[in-house]
């Protein structure tokens, strides 16, 4: 098992890509905070987790709110007595083209997408710094490498992601604490079954694989960034896109 008895907080992990990485490193060892403000699907989560014999526990969680971020944090260490990995997954579009994209829109994607994450980093570093040792992820997208039309929020967001990992690579990398992003391209998930089919198929094409991402795919390689087998990588963007970006 590659993350044996690792504790593993990951938010919006009641559903895509976020689920499908909380099932895959409970099979792995990990102990699991499954993070979403969507309860129902988190719990289902938490739920398939335990039922198979792991170990995970569901907690609600806005991650724009530093209260709730703060409250999930401490009830994990509580429980578990320590935090390993952050994977800050959480996100959302509110797509618009920039001349009639609202400010709550622009506000909502950067309090969920960009602040989130931040209020999760700071929740948790404090705990890594003090044992030595920590991995946090986050997840970017291949929108911040390229850009998308009507995306500006979004792509905003995800192309500060990697300015706050390459940031805190150098910042944490001496306490011990490994900061990586990964920048998955088109996956199908619940977020992009709302983006118009013809620009999914328009993606595929693109696409030197000819076909989109299952959430196992970044899913696989967040379980190998979160393992000793990456003990030094660190500050990396990684492109799980089928070669989208090249």
């Amino acid at each position: 098992m590659r993350i044996k008895d690792k504790v593993v907080l990951i938010t919006g992990s009641g559903s895509g890509i976020g689920k499908e990485t909380a099932l895959l490193f409970a099979r792995e060892g990990g102990k699991l905070v499954v993070a979403d403000v969507n309860d129902k699907a988190g719990e289902e989560t938490a739920e398939e987790i335990r039922k198979n014999g792991g170990d995970a526990f569901f907690a609600h969680l806005d991650v724009s709110n530093r209260e709730q971020v703060k409250q999930v944090v401490k009830d994990t260490i509580s429980k578990y007595g320590r935090i390993d990995v952050l994977i800050n997954n959480a996100g959302i579009i509110q797509d618009a083209l920039v001349v009639k994209m609202t400010e709550e829109q622009w506000d909502r994607v950067i309090n969920i997408n960009l602040k989130g994450p931040f209020n999760c980093i700071q929740g948790v570093v404090e705990q890594m710094i003090t044992q030595g040792s920590g991995v946090i992820i986050n997840i970017s997208s291949v929108v911040a490498l390229y850009g998308n039309v009507g995306q500006t929020n979004y792509a905003a967001t995800k192309s500060g992601l990697i300015g706050i990992t390459k940031t805190l690579g150098k910042e944490l990398g001496r306490k011990g604490i490994r900061v990586n992003a990964v920048a998955p391209g088109f996956i199908y998930t619940p977020m992009t079954a709302s983006i118009p089919e013809k620009i999914l198929d328009l993606m595929k094409e693109k696409t030197p694989l000819k076909r989109l991402g299952k959430p196992e795919d970044v899913a696989n390689t967040l379980l190998f960034l979160s393992s000793d087998e990456a003990s030094f990588i660190n500050g990396a963007v990684i492109s799980v896109d089928g070669g989208l970006i090249m």
